[in-house]
């Protein structure tokens, strides 16, 4: 059996993320043991900060980053190897030492005990992540199919009935990242089935609804004229979820697009009087399983309940291929 199958939640990617933080931790742990050559030769297979002095990124390939380390002084001698044969013996030897290491641990985890190596597999990934040069504001690189507009504001308010989610109104100030940008994609709540006179998306300001090809999930919101690159736009929608059938226990934002500015996002829930959660806390770049996770008494995560009125205001860039929200428990769960 796979050993990550006793992963709780373990889907491929929490899986994955758990292998990755495992390798990652036990190449941390043998630089404390083995020589600096062995120790960096597994950071340069693995492309594992901290890179040598003067390089931004690791190279593409093995043999090219194994040149790199060839210019680090001192590393392999008082003279600059004249091959990578002094960097192939290294790594022979540690990719032995850790690979045992990996099998030992492979052997006694289960369960619980995979959680802080998914925590360090999905943090090493995204430290690894550079930032692309038309990025604004820090943002990592988006993905080719990301929406073409940055942006710099987004208010998402939504309003609570018992313990779904009745209605969510976003405001998004937005900055065109090519020409000709008409609209935004949108995703329609549950329960649509592809007629556009009955999806749960209102387009209340600066824009109107249109049906978005291929797909019935989506919805699109026509801009009144298109955009020239680097031209601002503010437009606000609605979803209203119609059937009241699913309970919620996280309001998130997903960042299909090129990321949103330091301090940019903003999301705000008005639970029911009636209905109010035990706990509330905000959430950024976390898994599933993580994000249901309450953090301890104390933690700045939390958010005060009170009167049932919860706000976050999100400090860094919101990057792409990210989520974003609120996670909440209900009584008696």
């Amino acid at each position: 059996m796979d050993p990550t199958a006793s992963l709780p939640g373990a889907t491929p990617a929490l899986r994955a993320w758990a292998i990755w933080g495992l390798i990652v931790d036990e190449i941390a742990k043998l630089g404390s043991v083995v020589e600096p050559r062995e120790h960096f030769v597994l950071l340069a297979a693995f492309r594992l900060p901290p890179l040598p002095d003067g390089s931004t990124t690791w190279a593409a390939n093995l043999g090219d980053r194994f040149g790199q380390l060839a210019e680090v002084r001192g590393l392999f001698g008082e003279r600059k190897p004249l091959s990578n044969t002094p960097m192939n013996k290294a790594w022979a030897g540690a990719l032995e030492m850790l690979a045992t290491a990996v099998t030992g641990k492979l052997g006694h985890l289960e369960g619980d005990d995979w959680l802080p190596y998914a925590d360090i597999g999905r943090s090493a990934a995204a430290a690894e992540t550079p930032s692309g040069d038309n990025s604004p504001d820090g943002c990592r690189t988006p993905s080719e199919g990301a929406q073409p507009v940055f942006v710099e504001r987004m208010v998402v308010t939504v309003v609570m009935h018992r313990r779904t989610a009745l209605r969510r109104i976003t405001e998004r100030d937005v900055v065109a990242r090519k020409d000709g940008v008409d609209g935004y994609v949108v995703h329609a709540l549950i329960g649509w089935s592809g007629n556009l006179a009955d999806i749960p998306v209102k387009a209340l300001w600066n824009c109107r609804l249109v049906a978005s090809p291929g797909d019935p999930g989506l919805a699109k919101l026509r801009f009144r004229r298109k955009l020239w690159v680097n031209e601002a736009y503010n437009f606000v929608s609605e979803a209203v979820d119609a059937h009241l059938d699913e309970e919620r226990r996280w309001i998130s934002v997903e960042v299909d697009h090129h990321g949103v500015a330091r301090a940019g996002l903003t999301i705000r829930v008005n639970f029911d009087e009636d209905c109010l959660p035990e706990a509330c806390w905000w959430y950024a770049e976390q898994l599933e399983v993580e994000r249901l996770r309450r953090p301890p008494t104390g933690s700045p995560r939390l958010l005060d309940v009170g009167d049932g009125f919860v706000q976050h205001t999100f400090d860094g860039c919101c990057h792409p291929r990210e989520e974003y929200g609120i996670a909440f428990s209900w009584p008696g769960k």
